[in-house]
């Protein structure tokens, strides 16, 4: 399993196939066989060029008439090698060398680029954009080639000469848009509606708001590019479930315009499918949450504001995930659930304050009502924040809220299980440590070091060490990113080795009350006591096992809505559990 097996191509082709074990058969990994040379094909340009260069200067000196017309000189450039592109198949190998193609013309043959030019280029790139091949790009052995496209084409469109203040170039997978602009123009808009696939059209919209244009200083131009399937092909190497849900769109502006709005309309019209704005990180290669922010969304169009960064953010496109299932249910369960532990938990701390002097007559007595109260707390406080980070999310509030509601989230839920583990300590210092007495202002030090310390200076190196690579939240919601930088195991980690280590506790309360007499030298009260706080721990230790249990299931496996119905009943009813165990099954 994992083994790599490499074959040399057919005859007629170059490169090699590459293929990896999995489950006892052999499972395409990536093919590089070609049928293109793009060496010799960019060579035979060159050599075109050249010819046109020369007849233009022998033109001139002897005043000979050139067989090269000013529009064959023009396309010289691309047309010749268009005929050996579009009749090749699409395969993965020579997908790989047309993008490195692309980008060759890009760097090297950019400068005034005419229409005949940006027409011959977008011929190219529609051939490997065709909807009907879009699967053959998960085999391109290089991840980032949707990127490299992307980038290319960009770079390439942005030096398009405009005729008359306007220029229209549209292939079935690749449009091009450009107009002039100047600070007393009304507001510009570009219009796309393009093919997705054999079943119908997509369409896209970009406008430059009058207040941006204002900040010219000088007449410029404005170029947008629309790809209805580019989105499909630059999510095959990312690790997120989130799909692009509309086509991408992107732009080249002068410097001084900062925010554009565009529209996408959606390609999956679910009601229940929720939508992001993002932009195309081009240095890192992923969509970027902090680029955009949701205007309008409905059914079936999102209306996003996005900022234009000339050399970070140049295309766009919305974000659906799909891999969470959405039921009535499910959200049924959450919200009386939350509002049922909020309450339980708000009578827990009201119980406690009014019991608190006839239940803290002995040190262990307070010890263990103080943990149960911070326990309580942390988790009340953790519900609360739980309800504002979705709605903060919903309501599409900047990306810093969205940072600072999940921080804090993260603070509380583990405060929860550290204050859960102090409670553990306890139960060791009353069993094992008998005469060593410790007084109450060390054990509140100690307490609040562990129970708040500790999660403190987990949750900051979080954010330090995740958020500037990006990595900090959750593409799609206001909590701990999984994918890209598994943000979500220092809440995991922590919480699953406190639970570990409080039924280790359990079973050592267990061996040790069952041999224990009052002749050892413990006193009964002190014995009793300890039972009482065993039993606190005994229950809620594996139920709040169970409970993240579950909640790590539905990030392993995120389609199945079983795991995030009985994630979500036992979440929402954590309180409900300390309020019962803790308080109300406790006779004293």
């Amino acid at each position: 399993n994992g083994a790599i097996c490499i074959q040399p191509c057919s005859p007629s082709f170059h490169g090699e196939t590459s293929f990896v074990c999995e489950d006892r058969k052999w499972q395409m990994l990536s093919d590089a066989c070609a049928s293109l040379d793009v060496q010799s094909l960019f060579q035979v340009r060159m050599l075109l060029c050249t010819l046109a260069c020369a007849c233009n200067f022998l033109g001139r000196q002897t005043l000979l008439p050139c067989t090269f017309s000013l529009e064959q000189r023009e396309m010289a450039d691309f047309s010749c090698i268009i005929p050996d592109i579009l009749s090749s198949p699409a395969i993965p190998g020579n997908i790989a060398d047309i993008v490195e193609l692309l980008k060759k013309i890009s760097l090297l043959l950019s400068e005034n680029v005419t229409r005949g030019k940006m027409q011959s280029y977008s011929r190219i790139a529609n051939h490997i954009l065709n909807s009907s091949i879009i699967s053959n790009w998960a085999f391109v052995k290089d991840r980032n080639a949707g990127s490299i496209l992307l980038d290319s084409v960009n770079l390439f469109a942005g030096k398009l000469l405009l005729r008359n203040g306007s220029e229209s170039i549209q292939e079935p997978f690749i449009a091009t848009k450009g107009y002039s602009i100047h600070r007393n123009t009304s507001g510009k808009s570009f219009d796309f509606s393009m093919e997705f696939n054999s079943t119908g059209n997509i369409t896209g919209h970009v406008v430059i708001p009058e207040e941006e244009l204002l900040r010219l200083p000088r007449a410029s131009k404005a170029i947008s590019v629309a790809f209805p399937t580019l989105g499909v092909i630059l999510e095959t190497n990312r690790p997120d479930p989130a799909v692009v849900n509309g086509m991408v769109l992107s732009v080249s502006l002068p410097e001084e315009l900062q925010n554009i709005l565009l529209t996408f309309e959606k390609l999956n019209k679910l009601e229940q499918a929720g939508a992001q704005c993002v932009g195309w990180h081009s240095a890192e290669r992923r969509w970027d949450p902090r680029a955009c922010a949701v205007r309008a969304h409905n059914v079936s169009a999102v209306v996003c504001v996005c900022a234009h960064r000339h050399r970070t953010y140049r295309a766009f496109s919305i974000l659906m995930a799909p891999a969470v299932p959405r039921s009535s249910l499910l959200d049924y369960i959450t919200r009386v659930g939350l509002g049922l532990s909020i309450l339980s938990l708000v009578l827990c701390l009201a119980v406690e304050a009014v019991v608190w002097q006839h239940v803290t007559k002995t040190e262990i007595t307070y010890m263990r009502h103080f943990c149960l109260v911070n326990i309580a707390a942390s988790l009340l406080v953790a519900d609360v924040l739980f309800i504002l980070a979705a709605i903060v999310h919903n309501a599409a509030l900047n990306y810093q809220l969205c940072v600072a509601a999940t921080f804090f989230l993260h603070f509380f839920y583990l405060a929860l299980f550290f204050w859960m583990f102090t409670l553990g300590l306890l139960i060791l210092y009353g069993l094992l440590l008998i005469f060593f007495k410790i007084t109450r202002s060390v054990f509140l030090a100690a307490a609040f070091s562990i129970g708040y310390g500790c999660p403190l200076v987990i949750s900051i190196l979080t954010v330090a060490i995740t958020e500037p690579k990006n990595g900090y939240l959750r593409s799609g919601a206001c909590w701990l990113n999984w994918y890209e930088t598994k943000a979500l195991l220092a809440f995991v980690v922590p919480a699953l080795s406190i639970i570990v280590m409080n039924l280790i506790v359990v079973i050592v309360v267990v061996v040790k009350t069952g041999r224990s007499s009052v002749g050892e030298g413990c006193k009964s009260q002190d014995l009793s006591s300890m039972i009482r706080v065993s039993k606190n721990v005994a229950l809620l230790t594996p139920l709040l096992g169970l409970t993240w249990g579950f909640g790590l299931a539905t990030i392993i496996d995120s389609r199945s809505l079983a795991f995030h119905v009985v994630f979500a009943l036992l979440n929402a009813f954590q309180g409900f559990f300390i309020l019962l165990f803790g308080t109300l099954l406790d006779r004293k």
